[in-house]
């Protein structure tokens, strides 16, 4: 597979210069304190950071042709109902934890900077495997199929993510403290560095998001061949996450159909890769059918609602 970008050197640099930009504004001037992040302000910034991303869709059309506005829309759309999928498993973590609310906030900042160096990691192989042997198209179209079936399929179950091996492991090699000391990863205590339960929170949600880029990134690559759409696409969707987690996470659990339509779109991606050599689905047609299925996920769940998890309540009543 031939791989075609527009992302010259001078875009790349100047879009990752503007990530950073807005994380050091974000962390540096709007929350240089630890506090609860109200919903009024998860409202404005969710809607701004959606905004930005649409207004980056229509500026890749106008200048780079609208198929290309077009597959960084359906790689956006796919990127950011996995996120909405993704947050419960977030609120599970908050709340297993018992990390207090004014804390939350700084641990998703973070989580998301190692997200973006290791989607970007993830972009650059996928794009290098491609690029070399045609062949992993079939195995990314073959994988997708696979873990759509196996999303649409399985049965929920509950989630400890406490007594996850990795955090086990984790404590018996490295000293860490029971309780929480601010917005401290770690601390010195009588000449000795320890741990804190946010350090350990953080290594959960960065191992969490390992998992979860490996159904991602070869989702996106599904609807585009070119790296920095299916980089920008991510980026855009995962810097809107944590605001996202404060406005939605009181009502997760209201989107249960979201994991059939996800389930169905991932199918639909794989498919399309597979059939790829023999026709090759407009972005069009697929942007149209990832919409209607995530868009019916969405309406289904709404008119036949059922109770709350009652995992995701106590993330946000704390």
């Amino acid at each position: 597979m031939t791989i075609e970008t527009i992302g010259t050197p001078g875009l790349w640099f100047g879009f990752t210069g503007f990530v950073l930009l807005m994380l050091a504004l974000d962390l540096g001037v709007f929350r240089r304190k630890a506090q609860t992040v109200s919903t009024r302000e998860a409202l404005v910034w969710s809607i701004v950071w959606i905004s930005l991303a649409l207004s980056f869709a229509v500026a890749v059309g106008v200048w780079f042709g609208v198929e290309r506005g077009e597959e960084f829309l359906a790689g956006f759309l796919i990127e950011k109902a996995l996120a909405v999928d993704n947050l419960f498993v977030f609120a599970v973590i908050f709340s297993s934890f018992a990390v207090p609310p004014a804390l939350q906030h700084r641990v998703l900042f973070w989580g998301i900077l190692g997200a973006l160096i290791m989607r970007g990691l993830f972009i650059w192989l996928g794009a290098a495997l491609l690029q070399q042997f045609h062949w992993v198209m079939y195995v990314f179209g073959g994988f997708l199929v696979l873990t759509g079936l196996k999303l649409l399929f399985q049965q929920e179950k509950e989630m400890h993510p406490e007594q996850n091996p990795l955090v086990r492991l984790f404590k018996r090699l490295v000293p860490t403290v029971p309780d929480y000391h601010g917005t401290s990863f770690i601390l010195r205590q009588n000449g000795r560095w320890y741990a804190t339960p946010l350090l350990i929170v953080l290594l959960v949600i960065e191992g969490t998001d390992m998992v979860f880029a490996v159904d991602s990134i070869p989702a996106i690559f599904a609807v585009t061949n070119d790296p920095f759409i299916v980089y920008t696409s991510n980026i855009f969707a995962i810097l809107g996450l944590r605001s996202l987690y404060f406005l939605l996470a009181g009502v997760l659990g209201m989107f249960h159909y979201l994991k059939v339509g996800l389930a169905l779109v991932l199918a639909f991606v794989g498919v399309k890769m597979l059939l790829l050599e023999v026709y090759k689905i407009p972005i069009e047609i697929s942007l149209l059918v990832i919409i209607a299925l995530l868009g019916g996920a969405i309406v289904a769940s709404l008119w036949w609602p059922r109770a709350l998890s009652e995992d995701v309540k106590p993330a946000m009543a704390a």
